[in-house]
């Protein structure tokens, strides 16, 4: 990674920022200084609500944006925040930023944030695939955590959602190949796509041409390929985040993974369909077992009712609904399934905000947190 300080940072000052747990967990104590980069934002906005929700132990909360949006004010724990712009000294005296403002934001200002003495947790793609920067889903390995050097990646939703189900099934029997359908809600492009969606819907109601913005096409009453630049193969940019961070978290840059990414005129949580195979056959009822016990995974399965995810039901949700769990008849070492998972939380903001919550507490009391 580029622009890194020359030696370590120390990320809290003192041990004395931590307490000890009954459990013996050490944790921060007096809170930390906290800030929002991109806060006016769909995934600005719900991390401000889950650092509330979940009792983040801050000490301070600064919430930046752009310069058009400098001076709004947001709401905090029944206080008023105002927003500030973003400039050199929006992050002095910040611990921990929180980064979800665009990929050539990312690159530009989270360096500086770094090198200012706090560490960042970044929602864009631009750093993912450097090797010195841990790509971290909680449930899967948060034990890389630590070994950041002041930059720590959140993966794109698609991924973080598959994942989520695909890795408890992995740790049991080896998975030899993922082919993954995405079926993605406007919410992927932000509050802008979501409300140009809406307003799509009332045009064509009313007979009247839809304006198109956020997207190169009308979604409404809709659907198209990914729209994100294609490669030379015929991948788009978001099939290839999918290969390339999967393996990357997995540690498994040999699986094999191909992927279709769909927009669906859907406001909010995306859907996947997941053909997985393994090395040998994987009974349905044992898969079954073990997702229902997996962490941030919901088993929703109604097989009467023709009843399974849907995004609907995800919207809001902290938890991956997965279901329609069968045997792959082409296969004999295949398992199907489907999951709906919200884009903006579990997909983005949660994701950040519970590798947030693993620096903020660790197991010991041998050092402060350190970069």
């Amino acid at each position: 990674m580029q622009n890194q300080p020359d030696r370590p940072i120390h990320f809290l000052a003192s041990i004395d920022k931590y307490f000890i747990s009954e459990d013996g967990d050490t944790a921060v104590a007096n809170g930390l200084n906290v800030a929002i980069l991109g806060a006016t934002g769909a995934v600005g906005g719900e991390i401000l609500s889950l650092l509330e929700q979940r009792a983040f132990p801050l000490s301070s909360l600064k919430l930046i944006a752009s310069p058009r949006s400098a001076g709004t004010r947001l709401s905090f724990k029944g206080e008023s925040l105002p927003v500030e712009s973003l400039e050199e000294a929006a992050f002095k005296g910040v611990d921990l930023v929180l980064a979800s403002a665009g990929g050539s934001i990312s690159l530009q200002w989270l360096p500086r944030a770094v090198a200012a003495g706090a560490i960042a947790i970044d929602n864009s793609s631009a750093f993912r695939m450097d090797p010195s920067v841990p790509l971290i889903v909680p449930e899967i390995n948060s034990q890389t955590v630590h070994q950041h050097q002041g930059i720590i990646a959140n993966p794109n939703c698609t991924t973080i959602l598959m994942a989520l189900a695909v890795w408890p099934l992995h740790q049991v029997q080896p998975v030899e190949r993922l082919v993954i359908a995405t079926y993605q809600s406007a919410s992927g492009a932000g509050a802008r796509a979501m409300e140009e969606v809406k307003q799509q819907t009332q045009a064509i109601l009313a007979g009247d041409p839809p304006a198109v913005e956020a997207f190169p096409y009308p979604l409404a009453f809709n659907l198209f390929p990914h729209n994100s630049p294609l490669n030379d193969l015929g991948y788009c940019q978001e099939e290839m985040k999918m290969v390339e961070e999967t393996r990357k978290i997995f540690s498994a840059p040999r699986l094999r993974i191909t992927a279709t990414c769909v927009r669906v005129p859907v406001l909010r949580a995306h859907s996947e369909a997941i053909n997985i195979e393994f090395t040998q056959p994987f009974a349905v009822a044992r898969a079954r077992e073990i997702l229902a016990q997996a962490p941030g995974v919901r088993l929703v399965e109604d097989w009467h009712r023709n009843y399974f995810p849907m995004p609907i039901d995800a919207s809001g949700q902290d938890d991956v609904l997965v279901g329609r769990i069968r045997q792959d008849i082409s296969n004999p070492n295949g398992l199907e399934l489907w999951l709906s998972g919200d884009q903006i939380r579990k997909g983005a903001a949660l994701n950040a905000v519970q590798i947030a919550e693993l620096l903020a507490t660790k197991p010991g009391v041998e050092a402060p947190l350190t970069r």
